[in-house]
């Protein structure tokens, strides 16, 4: 009887003898392929194939469909990624497009990798894709294994300590509350808070809400949930009728290139920047808003792939110690190896490590590393129902893995020289169009001559079949997978060459 209750949902009619049902079993059965078949054994295709414009009438329906139901302004096309192979994404329309966007910096090693697939159809890790646990309420038995295997085995150096969340924003977010918990609790000495501690903050007032603030950086960007978006300053579009708070922005070095004939004006440029940024530690702490914490990113993503040097992040360190402000590196771009290294502010040569490092992107999850001071005394501090996924920490465990196996941070070093080396000459060629080069792996970025020009060339090399992102007011930003190899750079170079000769 079930068998013909299921033939019965598959034809949507009553199936009247076993040799009808047999076939229709047959023809259903074969006609599902195992996922190992569809994507275990893909390999990259040749090279971009465009069929139709980008995006084309399949994703313009689509988009019409969808529609009805949300806002659709930020979709770009829609994706087949059944299809979609390696460095390669397939849209609805068949279109083949070599992706050096990577989901907005993050597919680490690309669609459909075969140790992730492996890792997925591994039975004894099912039961984490079945059951979602709430974390921080009732880990699995093998959390802390899992921890260890994955996040803990690549983490910055003298950071022991990791708690997970699911995006960036998020580990942004809890980031600040760990500091402002790790704040107070220096502030009160070892007292336990007050009766009017705990009433106050209820209704949003001090003593237990604090006026303090988390300071950051002209074109930042650190996230859209509220407080993170507070930090966050790279286009109106993220904050506009956002109410936010007043708090301290500084400013992030701006530098000449090529950097190697800048060096005096950049130098000069660091130690503006680091003299503004004493005083606004100043000014605040004196109003009685008191700068708590101090976020950064490494390398300015979303600003417009804006670099600072060594000297420049040593030196913010050295102004948060000399104030007992909290240094927050955010790692959640730079993170993951796309720099060639796991932690781009490793090279940094800090003296200590900075007191939290958040990732997310290329790190499959989100979540922050931090040390043992800022652990809260109290449950439920930094909490929510999920706090991360187990099933992303399979996925990392796996990327951990392959990263270590396959060599893959000499590989995204060894790519990048030859990425860096094509745009330097394109910039030679065109340097009425592009100019600035800027890599460090595959982490890379060339501004082109205004934001109406960008937007025209990323246009153009969308529709010969390069998938590419931009940010700031005039960049082409570069992320594409951890697996980016040598052919794939001189395709992504023709193509820029072949549109930027177009346009002359």
């Amino acid at each position: 009887m079930e068998m013909f209750s299921l033939c019965r949902s598959v034809l949507g009619r009553h199936v009247t003898s076993h040799s009808e049902m047999t076939g229709v079993v047959r023809r259903w059965l074969s006609s599902i392929r195992p996922l190992s078949s569809v994507s275990l054994h893909l390999s990259e295709p040749s090279g971009p194939s465009v069929l139709t414009a980008v995006p084309g009438p399949k994703s313009k329906q689509l988009l019409k469909e969808l529609s009805a139901v949300q806002h659709t302004g930020a979709v770009h096309f829609f994706v087949d990624y059944e299809k979609s192979a390696g460095n390669y994404i397939v849209d609805a329309d068949g279109n083949t497009l070599l992706d050096v966007y990577t989901q907005i910096s993050s597919a680490p090693l690309g669609y459909n990798h075969p140790r992730f697939i492996e890792a997925i159809q591994d039975p004894k890790n099912l039961i984490h894709l079945v059951n979602r646990p709430a974390l921080g309420n009732l880990p699995s038995h093998d959390w802390i294994k899992r921890l260890q295997a994955a996040l803990l085995s690549v983490a910055p150096k003298g950071l022991k300590h990791v708690q997970t969340m699911a995006c960036g924003s998020c580990a942004n977010e809890n980031a600040f509350k760990m500091i402002f918990l790790a704040y107070m609790k220096r502030k009160r000495q070892g007292q336990a808070p007050t009766q009017e501690d705990k009433q106050s903050c209820i209704v949003n007032k001090a003593p237990g809400s604090p006026p303090l603030t988390i300071l950051s950086f002209e074109r930042g960007f650190h996230g859209r949930t509220m407080a993170a978006l507070n930090c966050t300053h790279s286009k109106y579009m993220h904050k506009l009728d956002f109410p936010s708070s007043d708090w301290p922005i500084a400013s992030f070095p701006e530098y000449k290139y090529p950097l190697d004939k800048h060096v005096r004006e950049n130098n000069e440029e660091d130690k503006k920047c680091i003299q503004e940024l004493r005083s606004k530690i100043q000014e605040y702490n004196k109003r009685g808003t008191p700068v708590a914490g101090l976020i950064v990113e490494p390398i300015q993503a979303e600003g417009g792939d804006n670099f600072a040097s060594p000297q420049f992040f040593r030196q913010v360190q050295q102004v948060c110690e000399e104030n007992e402000v909290y240094l927050i590196v955010d790692e959640v771009q730079t993170g993951g190896g796309a720099t060639g290294h796991m932690w781009y502010h490793e090279t940094w040569d800090l003296p200590r490590p900075p007191h939290i490092v958040t990732f997310s992107k290329k790190m499959l999850t989100g979540g922050f590393y931090f040390r043992e001071e800022l652990l809260p005394v109290e449950g439920y501090r930094i909490f929510n129902t999920w706090m991360g996924d187990p099933s992303k920490i399979i996925l990392l465990e796996a990327l951990v893995k392959a990263m270590s196996e396959l060599n893959l941070l000499d590989s995204v070093t060894k790519v990048g020289h030859l990425l860096q080396k094509g745009l330097l000459q394109l910039e030679s060629e065109y340097s009425s169009q592009v100019m600035n080069t800027r890599v460090v792996g595959v982490y890379g970025a060339i501004d082109g001559r205004d934001t109406a020009h960008r937007d025209k060339l990323i246009t153009s090399l969308v529709n010969k079949g390069i998938q590419i992102g931009g940010n700031g007011t005039r960049t082409f930003r570069l992320r594409p997978s951890l697996i980016f190899q040598p052919h794939h750079v001189e395709i992504f170079l023709d193509k820029f060459n072949q549109v930027l000769k177009e346009n002359k």
